[in-house]
């Protein structure tokens, strides 16, 4: 669970508060999404919950751990698949996955394990052994999801998880998202992409300009809005934040 509390950030030199006073639950056992249009604090919210962004008010805390005050422990209970994928380029695909499986203190037998079976099923296996920078765009996307899973956190956190993955990618990535919330864990991710989110969310938290616009299950939005696509429901409450 991920529960936010009055959660605001202004960067230096900009008036305007990139996150303003929000509070938000991310609960157990649910895929939620998060979405927004571009510069609406998304990133700015999903690096604070990492710890990455500092917080100017408000608290973040992560299965109960916050990420202020107990960072290391609160970094300990969540993956986090960034939007861009281009990082630890002069490693191998093997030598970046041993090296978080190091961090988290993941055993060589469960991590021997979970390379094989997400190698195979991402198709990149058998590349594993060349460096990344050899990789494309959509290879790093899938050794960074990986990478993402591999100590086993009861939190997933993906910004833009999809983006330059191929069909079968994609496919995956959201077969292990449904896999992971179906054990009682928790999934958070924004993506443009509200075709597929309006397929894979049980919930959603739609934000502009840093405001909360809606917080609930996509059932409860939807009955806000009967005989309308998520897409125009998005599009009508961001135009009138």
């Amino acid at each position: 669970m991920i529960e936010l509390r009055h959660v605001t950030k202004t960067y230096a030199g900009c008036d305007a508060k990139a996150v303003d006073d929000l509070s938000w639950t991310v609960a157990d056992g649910r895929i939620t999404g998060f979405f927004g249009p571009n510069g609406a604090g998304k990133s700015t919210t999903l690096k604070m919950i990492c710890g990455i962004n500092s917080i100017d008010e408000g608290s973040i805390a992560i299965n109960g751990h916050d990420i202020a005050s107990d960072p290391v422990e609160a970094k300990r209970q969540f993956g986090f698949v960034p939007d861009n994928p281009d990082r630890f380029l002069r490693l191998t695909g093997i030598e970046y996955l041993n090296f978080m499986a190091d961090i988290y203190g993941t055993p060589v037998e469960k991590r021997e394990s979970f390379i094989k079976d997400f190698g195979e099923r991402f198709e990149i296996y058998d590349a594993l052994n060349k460096r990344i920078v050899e990789y494309s765009h959509g290879m790093r996307q899938k050794v960074h999801v990986m990478a993402a899973l591999i100590h086993e956190p009861s939190v997933w956190i993906l910004d833009e998880p999809m983006l330059g993955l191929d069909p079968k990618g994609a496919h995956e990535v959201k077969q292990a998202m449904r896999e992971h919330a179906a054990k009682g864990n928790s999934v958070l991710f924004s993506t443009h992409v509200l075709e597929t989110a309006d397929k894979l969310c049980d919930a959603v938290c739609i934000i502009n300009h840093g405001h909360k616009l809606f917080e609930g299950t996509l059932e409860e939005l939807k009955s806000q809005h009967p005989d309308t696509s998520l897409e125009d429901i998005f599009l009508e409450m961001t135009a009138h934040a």
